[in-house]
């Protein structure tokens, strides 16, 4: 009896080593594969200098761009945690998405802290309509924006306008502050399929960053 128990954790081990492997290596093709993405989609505006896994579900790399848009610039992609059985369930059941977590210093200081957090709500009722409802007319709204802040500070216009561009709206979230790191912002790992889709989150975070600046050329109101 117990030479059968030894066998069966030993092959329930053998299996589990070898559903870490395979699912490590998964994940670290997959997180590569978004890395060189990033990488080709600097062309010669960046470069990674390092690059190191943190566990088997996290790469963070450091990318130094020759212009200086931004300073000390880090990627973090973090990926599911197939490697642990129990810890994927548990993340497939939260829906936990993969995401791609672009981090670096501006050349100037924000002087605000703005967070921002995208939301979506859908709604589908399986009730029928009543026969009223025929003559309603439906009209499809706009973003609409939900702010903590009780003024409207003269920095928000651009960087909210960027955010609800076809490029800006597959943001996450976006954070803004005077601490490093200045500009923050994740991403949809999903949403980042290609070199084309990399440059146009890049592309997005310019505009950011831009748009943050623009404060620094705005006339004070007296």
């Amino acid at each position: 009896m117990g030479s059968f128990i030894f066998i069966g954790v030993l092959a329930t081990g053998v299996l589990l080593g070898l559903w870490y492997f395979y699912f490590a290596g998964y994940n670290r093709r997959k997180g590569m594969t978004a890395l060189r993405w990033v990488e080709a989609a600097c062309l010669s505006r960046a470069r990674i200098l390092e690059a190191e896994w943190i566990g088997a579900s996290r790469l963070q790399a450091r990318l130094r761009f020759a212009d200086r848009w931004f300073d000390n610039a880090r990627v973090t992609i973090r990926l599911l945690p197939r490697p642990r059985p129990v810890q994927w369930m548990l993340s497939s059941c939260r829906k936990q998405k993969e995401t791609l977590t672009f981090e670096a210093d501006l050349d100037y200081v924000p002087a605000m802290h703005l967070e921002v957090l995208r939301h979506q709500w859908l709604t589908q009722s399986g009730r029928k309509m009543p026969r009223s409802s025929q003559s309603w007319n439906v009209t499809r709204p706009g973003p609409v924006v939900l702010t903590t802040s009780a003024q409207w500070q003269r920095e928000l216009p651009p960087i909210v306008n960027t955010l609800m561009t076809s490029r800006g709206h597959n943001l996450l979230n976006v954070r803004f502050r005077p601490e490093s790191p200045h500009l923050a912002a994740t991403i949809d790992l999903e949403v980042l399929s290609g070199e084309e889709a990399a440059a146009g989150f890049l592309g997005v975070l310019r505009d950011l960053a831009a748009g943050a600046s623009t404060s620094r050329h705005w006339p004070l109101s007296g």
